[in-house]
């Protein structure tokens, strides 16, 4: 029986050469072999993850009204609220059956990404939603930070490749809510049909039913099993595409549950680069050529947006 493999951050963060060293090698194989690893520990405080869910769950108990005042005027729904059956997967025109929200990252006036980057949205009807949620970007941030060392030192890149990739990224937490899936679910609709990320890794931390799956290489689909505060890691296409592949972008999709009166609440974070960032081939996963050619990172970024219907076309 195949299961994903779990891993201790905290081996890489304060063990010896050897612990470390093991870390990356565990890290590597489970991204190549399943495109996803869950982490048995983090350097996340658990009540910043405690408060963010409760935060996030008092947040979408409010009215349609009041929640719709939050959707973001600019594309894409980069920031604050964006209702219930919006979002579909590529190639697909049924919409999932979830309700999220978007916090992404503060940059001051005058910085060069300030236009691409809105300023966050913040709910005034929830206390602390603002200090909860910026505490957990932080962490999360500062957790990719970490993760994409170990995968660097893996891939045989400069020891600071990806910390200037993700420099002031465009990374984004995203909360999510499936509510009970109801009578009038329209046919062959799911919390979050199959997909892959946009982006070079993604982070979900504790999500509060199961229902996640990858499909393995079998064909076959492998349940995503995780305990509170585990955190689950798996390799985007950004990441698929700068090592050819190496470390694939794994299909995934969140079923509905058998109590359909259920709710499920996640919240994963989409570790971006900066706008200025060029998604191309590292040399040593060229092998017999790279299998994309270069393209800026922003411009993959919208290109995908697009087909997932969060911009329009």
């Amino acid at each position: 029986m195949r299961k994903v493999p779990e891993l201790s951050l905290l081996s890489f963060v304060n063990g010896s050469d050897q612990e470390r060293a093991n870390f990356v090698d565990g890290l590597m194989t489970g991204l190549k072999d399943y495109g996803f690893i869950i982490l048995v520990d983090h350097i996340i405080d658990t009540e910043v993850i405690k408060n963010s869910y409760t935060a996030v769950e008092n947040f979408f108990k409010l009215s349609k009204e009041k929640k719709m005042k939050y959707v973001c005027s600019s594309g894409g729904g980069q920031r604050g609220y964006t209702a219930f059956g919006v979002e579909h997967a590529k190639n697909t025109d049924v919409p999932d059956l979830k309700e999220f929200w978007h916090v992404g990252r503060e940059v001051s006036n005058g910085h060069k990404f300030k236009d691409l980057y809105p300023d966050n949205i913040w709910p005034t009807e929830i206390e602390g939603f603002e200090k909860d949620l910026q505490n957990l970007y932080d962490s999360l941030d500062e957790t990719s930070r970490l993760l994409l060392d170990a995968i660097g030192i893996g891939l045989d890149v400069p020891q600071d490749y990806f910390r200037n990739m993700i420099s002031d990224g465009n990374s984004i937490l995203r909360p999510i809510h499936y509510p009970p899936v109801g009578p009038d679910a329209p046919d062959g609709a799911v919390r979050a049909a199959q997909h892959e990320d946009i982006n070079l890794i993604t982070m979900l931390i504790g999500a509060t039913a199961s229902g996640l799956e990858l499909l393995d290489h079998d064909g076959k689909w492998l349940p995503v099993n995780t305990k509170e505060n585990q955190l689950v890691v798996d390799s985007g296409d950004m990441l698929s595409r700068i090592t050819n592949g190496v470390l694939p972008a794994t299909t995934h999709r969140v079923v509905n549950p058998e109590d359909r009166t259920s709710d499920r609440y996640s919240m994963p974070f989409f570790v971006h680069p900066n706008p200025d960032t060029t998604l191309e081939c590292i040399s040593s996963c060229l092998g017999d050529g790279a299998k994309y050619p270069p393209i800026n990172s922003h411009e993959f970024l919208l290109q995908r947006l697009k087909e997932i219907g969060l911009v329009k076309k």
